[in-house]
C-alpha cells in the first residue's frame, strides 16, 4: 500500500508552548524560518512600492524579507503590541538595502486603514503591491457554540473589514500593472469545526477579487497560496 503524501516526510517533535493572543515569535521553539538563510532574490521588485499587513512576525515577516531581498521597499503594519517583533522585520528589510516603514495600526478600525493607505503614498508616492496578510484566528474546540459574538465580530472586522477598507483605499494609488494579493487558507476549501468564523473570511477573501477584478484598471486581483487572478481590460 503507497503511503499517504502528507505522512511520507519528518515531522519533527516540537514541544508543546502556549502564548497569548498576538504571539510572539522570540519565545517559539525552534525558531520560525522567514527564509533569512536561505531566501535569494533577483530583483524581480526592483523600486517597487509595497504594503504588507500584519509583517511583523510569520508570513508577513516573510514576505517583507523576500520582497526588500526582490528590490522592494516596503511599508508594513503591526499591532502595537508587536513593536519588538516590528523592529526585527524592520531590521531584515533594511539589511537587504531597502526603505522599511513600520506603522502600528489595527485594521479593524477604518481610520486607522485609511491612515496607513495615506502614510504609504506619503512615503513613496504609490502603492505597486498591498497584500492583506494581517488577520486574527481563534479555535474553539467545541464549535459553532462557542463562538461568541464578540469573537465572531472580530474575526470578520479583522480579516474581511479591515481587506475591504485597504483595498478600497489603496486603488486609486495603485498604476497599472500593480498587484493586490490577499493571504488566504486551506479554511476556504476544507473549514475546521473548530474554525469556522475563521474559515468563512478566508473563503470570501479567496471568492471576492473575481468580482473586484471586473471594476478595476487593469490590477492584479488574487489570493495567496492557492491562485493569482489576473485582471483584465474592460
Amino acid at each position: 500500500m503507497s503511503q499517504h503524501p502528507a505522512h511520507k516526510h519528518p515531522e519533527p517533535d516540537f514541544p508543546d508552548q502556549d502564548q497569548q493572543h498576538p504571539g510572539w515569535t522570540g519565545p517559539m521553539d525552534p525558531p520560525p524560518d522567514h527564509g533569512e538563510d536561505t531566501y535569494e532574490g533577483s530583483g524581480q521588485l526592483e523600486n517597487r512600492a509595497t504594503v504588507v499587513t500584519g509583517g511583523d512576525s510569520g508570513i508577513g515577516r516573510a514576505v517583507c524579507l523576500a520582497f526588500a531581498r526582490e528590490g522592494a521597499d516596503v511599508l508594513f503594519s503591526h499591532l502595537p503590541e508587536e513593536e519588538e517583533d516590528a523592529h526585527e522585520t524592520a531590521r531584515l528589510i533594511e539589511e537587504a538595502g531597502r526603505k522599511a516603514v513600520a506603522v502600528p495600526c489595527d485594521i479593524r478600525d477604518e481610520e486607522q486603514c485609511d491612515r496607513l493607505i495615506e502614510r504609504a503614498v506619503g512615503e513613496f508616492g504609490r502603492i505597486d503591491v498591498l497584500v492583506n496578510n494581517a488577520a486574527y484566528q481563534m479555535s474553539q474546540p467545541d464549535g459553532i457554540q462557542a463562538i461568541t459574538t464578540d469573537q465572531f465580530d472580530r474575526v470578520l472586522r479583522t480579516n474581511l473589514y479591515g481587506m475591504f477598507w485597504l483595498c478600497k483605499k489603496a486603488l486609486p494609488h495603485i498604476p497599472e500593472g500593480g498587484a493586490i494579493i490577499n493571504t488566504t487558507s486551506v479554511q476556504a476549501y476544507k473549514p475546521s469545526p473548530h474554525l469556522l468564523d475563521y474559515a468563512t473570511t478566508k473563503g470570501r477573501s479567496s471568492h471576492s477579487p473575481r468580482g473586484w477584478r471586473r471594476w478595476s484598471r487593469p490590477t492584479a486581483f488574487g489570493s495567496t497560496p492557492w491562485h493569482l487572478d489576473p485582471c483584465g481590460r474592460h
